[in-house]
């Protein structure tokens, strides 16, 4: 729903190339969870978009047009969310694909670097990012962790809570 129209693909594509853009990145709540999904990504990718899709992991990724870049989160003990992990999904990662880990303290920190190691994240896909949990750790705090142990990971900041306090619609 876009103004309370019920939008088909077709429409949501068409608006899209009004923005005039080469990305676009498919994520809010969880997309997966989404009847047509597949097919906007699809269409999306169709139209020649790079396109990726920001996953929280609890749904497989399976049957993801393997033209998408997906970012999947592995959501760490921290979240309280570990049990949702669909570790399956591990197996259909490329090289294509980054893999999140939201970092709320040293046991996640620790958590985390165990998975890299367990999975070979780090050979499997594009990128590893390791982000500091907005207010629960310092930034700082977890660079220096990973500048320590020589992690083969990106470092990253949630932006959208920086920039807009995770405002929604940002």
């Amino acid at each position: 729903f876009y103004g309370g129209e019920r939008m088909t693909i077709t429409d949501i594509v068409v608006q899209v190339a009004d923005y005039k853009v080469a990305h676009i990145c498919v994520t809010g709540g969880e997309p997966l969870a989404q009847r047509n999904v597949h097919d906007l990504l699809r269409g999306l990718c169709d139209q020649d978009y790079k396109v990726s899709l920001e996953t929280s992991g609890a749904m497989s990724i399976a049957q993801v047009d393997p033209r998408v870049s997906i970012v999947m989160d592995l959501k760490t003990p921290g979240s309280l969310e570990l049990d949702k992990n669909l570790l399956s999904n591990i197996d259909h990662l490329t090289k294509n694909d980054q893999v999140k880990f939201v970092i709320c303290d040293r046991v996640d920190y620790e958590w985390s670097r165990d998975q890299l190691n367990k999975y070979n994240l780090a050979e499997k896909v594009s990128d590893v990012l390791f982000s500091p949990s907005f207010e629960q750790i310092e930034a700082r705090e977890l660079a220096e962790w990973v500048l320590e142990d020589r992690l083969p990971v990106r470092f990253q900041l949630q932006q959208h809570k920086l920039l807009w306090a995770d405002a929604p619609g940002h």
